[in-house]
């Protein structure tokens, strides 16, 4: 069975030492990760510690303001040089109509550009984009509805928005190719996997049926990040 990680994870250790994090996730049997953020490393670097340590950069969380224009081509070029093809916007505040507008906007710009340059626009959501905003707007009816980017299902902010994250992904498959697979008890609490009230074995069987994959992220850094993520997987190994 194949786990990604989002090295957000593991960011005690990857702002001072990224290759130590990607090396001791390899070990533990992490397969791929999704970046979130290069700490500064050149994209020759940051191949090299993956191509030594049998990794796969599977995606990369980049906020809007490293995919504006004057930015974009150097964005996609760094993509290029580690041989990722996703880049999943991780967050956006979307409190008004107006803000909901602009992204969706700029999210079907980005659609367009990076899909001809062979990578897939995905958007990783919270729980706010399942309620109302102080004008209504439910966001992520919005994207669905008016962009033709992929979502990041983050399935544990589905289950926190009090929604039923198994149903979602059966009912959005064809928008969904990756997800995170993450615990918690509700609200802005984390557990890691199997210590929190998320649906995390029904949501693994579910992935595994739609052929989804599935990237591990648990962020509660107890007592350290490395420790945390390998109580994951050897959680995922015993199901």
């Amino acid at each position: 069975m194949n786990y990604g990680l989002q090295l957000f994870s593991v960011r005690d250790i990857t702002k001072d030492d990224m290759e130590g994090a990607l090396r001791g996730v390899a070990a533990m049997g992490y397969e791929f990760v999704e970046f979130a953020g290069f700490m500064g490393h050149p994209a020759e670097q940051v191949k090299a510690w993956l191509d030594q340590y049998g990794l796969r950069a599977s995606g990369t969380h980049t906020g809007l303001a490293a995919l504006t224009d004057d930015v974009l081509d150097e964005t996609i070029a760094y993509h290029k040089a580690i041989g990722c093809k996703n880049i999943i916007v991780p967050y956006e505040k979307l409190e008004t109509k107006e803000a909901v507008d602009a992204v969706v906007d700029r999210l079907n710009q980005l659609q367009s550009r990076l899909a001809a340059e062979g990578i897939t626009l995905h958007y990783h959501n919270h729980d706010h984009e399942f309620k109302p905003n102080q004008d209504g707007i439910i966001a992520e009816e919005e994207f669905l509805n008016r962009t033709r980017i992929n979502l990041e299902v983050d399935t544990y902010w589905v289950f926190a928005a009090g929604k039923d994250p198994v149903e979602f992904l059966n009912q959005h498959k064809d928008r969904i190719s990756v997800i995170h697979l993450k615990d918690g008890v509700g609200g802005h609490e984390g557990k890691s996997l199997g210590l929190g009230k998320a649906p995390v074995k029904e949501v693994r069987e579910t992935a595994l049926a739609l052929g989804m994959e599935m990237v591990v992220e648990s962020e509660g850094l107890e007592p350290t990040g490395l420790e945390e993520v390998k109580r994951c997987i050897d959680f995922l190994k015993t199901l």
